[in-house]
């Protein structure tokens, strides 16, 4: 079978630097950092006070108010964001068949928000009422409804569910899209994930964990990636949604190309449930099959956009990695961790940093690391390789991968590469 070629038409999002894609791009390129005190609850007695959360944003702005008891933020957050890739992309909806047109998210954690406020709720009225519950409780608590309610207002009828692998859930989402694509079991697919768990239970649990910064007093310089002083990730919330298409159909409707997705990989750590390994065993070989899959070499790569979390282990294993597949040409590399302006957004990391690497690609621009100081240095990093520390640096780049590892030593790498005919 000859595999069709696929592109990114649309895109969308919503994050803390904005509520759509060129206003979070234009932050991501400024390094304006997403994070300060957290206002979605009362985290006065958490050990961390602060996240990346998504301010100025009411759901009654974009949907009536029946509707928005029905869905959990994360599921608004996608809906909103798979709007405006959708007309991004200028794809005419009453002429499109809509039968080739499919919906896969990745979702890590789901309604969180919708969880933690119906056990508060239950555990505060159970002895008076009994076990009363909302009946939108289950479908806003499932990881599979943002999926279905995009289809449901767009009419979408093609693929449909949810991928869930931690961290790298939406870059497992892209990868599968883009299999169903170049396979011909669809025409196009709207893809990426969203996450909302800037909540009591989410903050709370992650720091029982010790994986969150506790930088209370400087919240904005908390997440510092590969940084002597780093000291766990900052929490964020949001959505990225891509539009993935044949190329053959998005030339014949004339839509702009922002990039062609051409390979993805995909590898198990087989070593803890939350760790990374030490030594980058499952980076190595997902970054490998990644490559393999595009048909490129490493020599080819210009860009790379890090799972880069800021957490000790994570940050040494990565770059490790890094070093170890690219050889030589590591150091001729631009590499950056956008999580720290964004934070991490969990199950919607992978697809709003396959955006900022097609926006790399479309504007020949590596966005920065932030909140490094030269001083603060780690003996296990080598400085030597280009992490665009604190300033976006302009520079061609042709071909830029997105790294994203999770929980459970789940590890997922897609490959974009500037069009070409």
């Amino acid at each position: 079978m000859e595999l069709k070629r696929v592109v990114v038409t649309g895109i969308g999002s919503v994050t803390a630097l904005g509520l759509t894609a060129p206003e979070t791009w234009k932050n991501i390129k400024a390094g304006v950092s997403g994070a300060g005190p957290i206002t979605n609850f009362d985290a006065s007695s958490f050990k961390t006070q602060f996240a990346c959360e998504v301010h100025g944003f009411k759901g009654e702005d974009y949907f009536d108010r029946k509707e928005v008891r029905k869905m959990d933020r994360y599921a608004q957050f996608a809906i909103i964001a798979a709007r405006e890739a959708i007309a991004d992309s200028g794809l005419n909806l009453e002429t499109a068949d809509k039968d080739e047109i499919g919906v896969i998210l990745g979702v890590g954690i789901g309604g969180l928000t919708t969880f933690s406020g119906e056990i508060q709720d239950y555990a505060a009225t159970r002895e008076q009422f009994g076990p009363r519950f909302s009946p939108f409780f289950i479908p806003k608590v499932i990881t599979d409804m943002a999926c279905g309610l995009i289809s449901i207002e767009f009419g979408l009828r093609g693929p449909n569910y949810t991928t869930s692998s931690a961290c790298a859930s939406s870059s497992n989402a892209l990868i599968d899209s883009f299999n169903l694509i170049r396979t011909g079991q669809a025409t196009m697919m709207v893809s990426g994930g969203a996450e909302a768990a800037i909540v009591d239970g989410g903050v709370g649990g992650f720091n029982s964990m010790h994986a969150l910064s506790t930088r209370n007093d400087s919240p904005e310089t908390a997440s510092r990636p590969f940084s002597g002083s780093r000291d766990g990730f900052v929490l964020g919330e949001g959505s990225g949604i891509l539009i993935l298409e044949e190329l053959e159909h998005a030339k014949a409707r004339g839509a702009k190309i922002y990039a062609e997705l051409i390979g993805g990989g995909l590898s198990a750590d087989a070593h803890h449930m939350t760790a990374s390994h030490p030594e980058g065993l499952g980076a190595i070989l997902v970054m490998k099959r990644a490559l393999k899959d595009a048909g490129i070499s490493p020599e080819e790569v210009d860009y790379i956009n890090v799972h880069g979390t800021s957490t000790h282990v994570g940050d040494i294993s990565e770059v490790k990695a890094i070093k170890e597949v690219f050889g030589q040409h590591a150091y001729e590399l631009n590499i950056s961790s956008t999580k720290s302006m964004t934070g991490h957004l969990l199950g919607a990391a992978g697809a709003i940093e396959a955006m900022f690497s097609v926006l790399a690609i479309k504007e020949d621009i590596v966005p920065p690391t932030i909140n490094h100081d030269s001083e603060d240095k780690d003996p296990e990093i080598d400085y030597d390789l280009n992490f665009t520390f604190n300033k976006a640096q302009e520079r061609t780049v042709n071909v830029a991968i997105s790294n994203t590892f999770g929980f459970g030593g789940h590890n997922a790498c897609v490959v974009f590469k500037k069009y070409t005919e």
